[in-house]
């Protein structure tokens, strides 16, 4: 691992058509590219519109193989790019298995990696529960909450609700993580008051920043942007906010984005994390005999 790495992080608009939504992922990644870029993280679900508004099964024909059409698009930009490249599906793993992966590609050796969705979320506007199952947990396969080795270091990947829950970062940090990766799709309902939109966005830029903190590790944070209506005409559609960020080992905002697509290309001095974790050992102060009870749902 390089001392000091240049990563990139593409904030998209997506839409229904996948030819177009690659197009723009594809724009994006070759402009962090000149900016040096050697590691690129795209979005969750950049290859088309978020279709998780609402439930129609007609729409699980979207979903491709890993090393289908859209893996080997981005396999090839990696390829091409000589760059490790972040990417996400919708995976159709057999009939009727369906997972939100994220999938990593290394320059020339294509796939070397894939971390499968495990909190899988059912709100309004965010029925994920019909579309996605949850990964495996096999850590003889490296399922799970493990990260994935790369040229540029070892990836704590984790998809958007997984964003949400500490145990998630704190698993990925305990497997040799060098950095965490979120690719995300996150908005706002239209009828949300602007004090909401507020809390909401400062919610969710706050936890992942927090997990920067709590585990010593850079923190990579990639939305989408834009309006998406759904297209079944029950809910009001979404405002994706945007707001892709990368900070350092202690939650430093080192780039933050607005509410349009853009690129954020970042070096990161690889060599903070050690030095963090000298001054704030929270790894060897960490009770593991007393926290037993964190595999109960509740303490009841």
């Amino acid at each position: 691992m390089t001392h000091t790495l240049t990563v990139g992080v593409v904030q998209q608009q997506a839409w229904p058509d996948k030819a177009r939504s690659l197009a723009a992922s594809e724009a994006g990644i070759r402009d962090a590219v000149k900016q040096g870029a050697k590691l690129v993280l795209l979005q969750e679900l950049h290859a088309t519109h978020y279709f998780c508004q609402y439930e129609d099964p007609a729409l699980f024909d979207l979903a491709e193989p890993l090393d289908g059409p859209t893996g080997q698009y981005l396999a090839e930009l990696a390829r091409e790019l000589d760059i490790v490249l972040v990417g996400s599906l919708f995976e159709k793993r057999a009939a009727g298995l369906y997972h939100n992966t994220a999938v990593v590609y290394d320059r020339a050796q294509g796939r070397v990696g894939q971390y499968r969705k495990m909190h899988i979320p059912d709100d309004p506007a965010f029925y994920e529960k019909f579309y996605f199952t949850p990964g495996d947990v096999d850590d003889v396969r490296g399922d799970g909450f493990t990260p994935i080795d790369t040229s540029v270091g070892r990836l704590g990947i984790l998809v958007c609700w997984d964003q949400w829950y500490p145990e998630a970062a704190r698993l990925m940090a305990l497997a040799g993580a060098d950095l965490l990766l979120y690719p995300t799709a996150i908005g706002w309902d239209p009828n949300d008051d602007d004090a909401e939109k507020v809390r909401q966005k400062d919610a969710w830029t706050i936890i992942q920043r927090a997990h920067g903190v709590a585990n010593g590790l850079p923190v990579l944070v990639a939305n989408r942007v834009g309006f998406e209506a759904d297209q079944s005409g029950v809910g009001d559609g979404i405002a994706f906010w945007g707001g892709s960020f990368v900070c350092g080992p202690q939650g430093e905002l080192l780039a933050h984005a607005g509410e349009a697509s853009q690129q954020l290309v970042v070096n990161i001095d690889m060599a903070r994390s050690e030095n963090t974790r000298r001054i704030w050992p929270y790894l060897r102060d960490r009770r593991v005999d007393a926290y037993g009870d964190l595999t109960r749902r509740y303490r009841d």
